[in-house]
């Protein structure tokens, strides 16, 4: 009974071990997350919906996946594209001219996908315009006069003559609903399910534009469960909370750190006290991450991930010694440096919400607020399930909690020096 109780939290932590070696150690930077954004304006007579939505999530689930075993034909294109080689391998190209005959067919098939409810009743909608961008070219589509202003450009790509990656297009639609009365409260829902990896971390963005109110939601995935759209500004703020959450307890680095910080404090207050200045610390370059005040080089990527990795490390380093305060230092120290940590992960949340947000979008302030108590929510549940585990520990059996402290935090140690390693690797070749 001893040696199972001891074993299970380093099996735990052997599993996150695991799980990060196969993953992928840049956790901020590399997250092969597509956004797709919704504005919707009310009218007197229905509502516009202005989209603007990865190419690949309109087609990917149209093609087959490779050439024929025995023919060696390759597969019937999805609608819109055409297949070709490259190097032995499989790729999609925008097919121009089934455009140019069809101008509205991508709009098509996402108005069959994309659900408008009003009371319980789906509302048919009518697609008014499409527009393709090369990624990179695109216009901004951050407010409701950006996203009407990107149907004034042509239609396609200017460079035509050149082959167009569907991976590397972007597509803008606009589709009418006509309504007999003013929109209420709706329900906004996808069933594309489009296979794409990481399609589960989609980021999706809905601003409704009611007159005289603007709401911002936040959903992640597909949509394939309806987002209600109210005119409740604690409904909007609801769900950027639940992305703060969500962010702090799927980033597996954030969890260590957290798990780490718990751990080395001997007194719950004491461990308040140094959330407190990594709050202060991640606050701080949340603001100024989002609003763009971090340089641009090359370098400074791989720098902020190495970093985070690190403090992985020097907190499980204080938890280990978190009795010796001539090793550790005395805990006003440890504040300022919970604080400096802070500022590095604090970037990390950034990076994350600049994907979701615009610095134009429309109620920012109250988006960024509640994305970030949304991290420090995620923060005190991690908290809340590690600190009295731990300390119950303590109280029944010190040897036990020692032991299980030192099973986790060399665990954490590991993890963490594998991370920095490969994000230390990227920061050297991103340097030389």
């Amino acid at each position: 009974m001893k040696n199972s109780t001891l074993k299970l939290p380093a099996m735990i932590v052997l599993y996150l071990l695991i799980s990060s070696i196969s993953g992928q150690a840049q956790a901020h930077f590399l997250l092969n997350l597509n956004v797709r954004i919704f504005h919707i304006e009310h009218t007197a007579s229905g509502a516009n919906l202005y989209m603007r939505v990865p190419m690949p999530y309109l087609l990917a689930d149209k093609t087959a996946l490779g050439r024929d075993p025995y023919t060696g034909k390759l597969p019937q294109p999805a609608p819109y594209t055409k297949n070709s080689l490259n190097q032995g391998d499989l790729v999609h190209y925008v097919d121009f001219q089934q455009l140019e005959l069809a101008p509205l067919g991508l709009g098509n098939i996402a108005e069959s996908a994309i659900f408008l409810r009003n009371t319980d009743m789906q509302i048919k909608g009518d697609v008014k315009a499409v527009r393709l961008y090369r990624i990179g070219s695109e216009p901004d589509f951050a407010t409701l006069e950006e996203a009407q202003q990107a149907f004034l450009k042509q239609y396609l790509p200017e460079d035509t003559n050149q082959r167009l990656y569907v991976g590397d297009t972007l597509v803008d639609i606009q589709i009418y609903y006509p309504l007999e009365a003013p929109l209420g409260e709706y329900q906004l829902s996808s069933s594309l399910n489009p296979g794409l990896p990481n399609q589960e971390d989609t980021a999706n963005l809905v601003l409704d534009y009611n007159p005289g109110r603007t709401q911002v939601f936040r959903s992640r995935g597909l949509m394939q469960d309806p987002l209600l759209i109210t005119h409740s500004s604690i409904d909007a703020v609801k769900t950027f909370l639940a992305e703060g959450i969500a962010h702090i307890l799927k980033g597996l680095d954030h969890v260590l750190f957290v798990l780490c910080l718990s751990l080395g404090a001997l007194s719950l207050p004491l461990l308040l006290w140094r959330a407190t200045g990594f709050t202060i610390g991640h606050s701080i370059t949340l603001s100024a991450g989002f609003f763009g005040f971090v340089p641009t080089v090359s370098w400074f990527v791989p720098m902020v991930e190495t970093g985070i990795a690190l403090s992985i490390i020097y907190m499980a380093w204080i938890s280990l010694h978190r009795e010796d305060t001539k090793i550790t230092g005395s805990e006003s120290t440890i504040f300022i440096g919970t604080c400096m940590l802070g500022l590095l992960h604090g970037l990390g949340f950034s990076f994350v919400l600049h994907e979701i947000l615009q610095v134009d979008s429309p109620n920012i302030w109250q988006s960024l607020l509640a994305f970030n108590l949304g991290v420090e929510a995620g923060q005190v549940l991690i908290i809340l399930a590690i600190w009295p585990l731990a300390y119950l520990a303590r109280l029944w059996k010190k040897e036990w909690e020692i032991r299980i402290r030192y099973s986790v935090a060399g665990l954490c140690s590991a993890i963490a020096f594998i991370w920095t390693l490969d994000r230390g690797y990227e920061l050297v070749s991103a340097i030389f």
